[in-house]
C-alpha cells in the first residue's frame, strides 16, 4: 500500500522528487513509498524525455537505485514534465 497518493503521472512525479534532489530509488523504494510498481519502465520514459538518469549500484542488493541530474541531456534545467 502506497503511503503517498499521487495527484500527477508517475513519471512527471519522479521528474519532481528526484531531479537535482540528489536521491536515489530503488525499485522496492517506489513500490512501498509511491506505490509505483514498475520502476525501470518509469525511469526508461524519463530517459526517453532527455532526462540524463543515472544508475547508482546499492550495497545491499543486486539491484539498482536511480538518480536524476538537475540538467538534461541537452545542458537545460527547465521541467520537462507536467
Amino acid at each position: 500500500m502506497a503511503f503517498t497518493t499521487l495527484k500527477s503521472t508517475q513519471v512527471a512525479f519522479l521528474e519532481k522528487y528526484l531531479r537535482g534532489t540528489n536521491r536515489t530509488l530503488t525499485e522496492a523504494q517506489a513500490a512501498s513509498l509511491f506505490g509505483i510498481q514498475n520502476l525501470r519502465a518509469r525511469v526508461s520514459e524519463l530517459r526517453d524525455v532527455g532526462l540524463n538518469v543515472q544508475t547508482v549500484p546499492t550495497k545491499t542488493t543486486t539491484r539498482s537505485a536511480y538518480r536524476v541530474s538537475r540538467r538534461d541531456i541537452y545542458g537545460s534545467q527547465f521541467k520537462l514534465l507536467g
